[in-house]
């Protein structure tokens, strides 16, 4: 059987934008300072603001939060919770501190933890969809498609724009082998985000999965337009090209994937492309 590739996009880290009265004027100063430069990518910098911030008042619970966002970014996961934990201390009915640490833990595949994270930012805050969405990807890394699909539902009755929880359905349900419904999901995801590669990708295996080839070739293609560093694309088109007896054309897919960093495709190259 051909196997199918699938990725998902990391999750935006919420940054709160209001800070508590109280706070020293130059530590407020320091956290706005941090504010832009975290709103700028610039999350060293960032940093050493919340850094300062934190040093004049270490009660700043924002401060710590925010300083955890911008560790998340660079991927120093491990900071970012201990952050997130003292954000938690000082200000434990803070939802989004709770879902943000529970993205944390999803990084270092700690899924248990995070779903008890996201289940009390849900208490907190039962109106948040990115919690419900975020609780379902950990459920689906947990192999529970049904309960992962059962939350992206909630966060699209929450959020019916919410693109992102409708191609992440999408996944569960072809897991599942629910390929039409999947393909229904991915095509309302791209409805909503059109210029989002992912969502191609991903109709384009569910179509796939239905024995429509010459589908699936154009959804893979548009994945590779949108995102021409899509190694998965190129994967899958490539395999599906060779189903199709195209094997020169798709045995390139596969060495374009494998350049990509695709360690698979060197597997698939040498079962179908010798």
């Amino acid at each position: 059987m051909k196997q199918k590739i699938m990725k998902r996009i990391g999750y935006l880290i919420f940054v709160l934008l209001i800070t508590l009265p109280g706070c020293g004027q130059k530590a407020e100063e320091f956290f706005k300072s941090g504010l832009t430069k975290y709103n700028l990518q610039d999350y060293k910098g960032a940093i050493k603001d919340y850094s300062k911030a934190i040093e004049l008042d270490q009660k700043y619970a924002f401060a710590y939060l925010n300083r955890g966002a911008s560790k998340y970014n660079l991927k120093d996961y491990t900071g970012a919770i201990a952050d997130y934990n003292k954000s938690i201390e000082l200000n434990p009915t803070d939802g989004d501190a709770y879902c943000n640490r529970g993205e944390a833990k999803c990084d270092l595949k700690d899924y248990t933890g995070a779903i008890a994270d996201y289940n009390k930012s849900i208490e907190l805050n039962p109106k948040n969809a990115f919690a419900y969405c975020n609780r379902g990807v950990a459920k689906y890394d947990l192999q529970d498609s049904r309960g992962a699909i059962a939350d992206y539902s909630k966060a699209i009755e929450l959020n019916p724009r919410y693109a992102l929880a409708y191609n992440d359905r999408g996944v569960a349900k072809s897991n599942l082998q629910d390929y039409r419904g999947a393909i229904e999901d991915y095509s309302k995801a791209i409805e909503l985000d059109p210029e989002n590669a992912m969502p191609y990708n991903g109709r384009g295996a569910s179509k796939d999965d239905l024995q429509d080839y010459k589908g699936a070739i154009e959804d893979y293609s548009k994945a590779i337009e949108l995102n021409p560093k899509s190694a998965h694309a190129y994967y899958n088109r490539g395999l599906t090209k060779i189903e199709l007896g195209q094997k020169e054309s798709g045995c390139l897919d596969l060495s374009k994937a494998g350049e990509l960093g695709l360690s698979e495709a060197y597997e698939a190259i040498k079962k179908h492309c010798q």
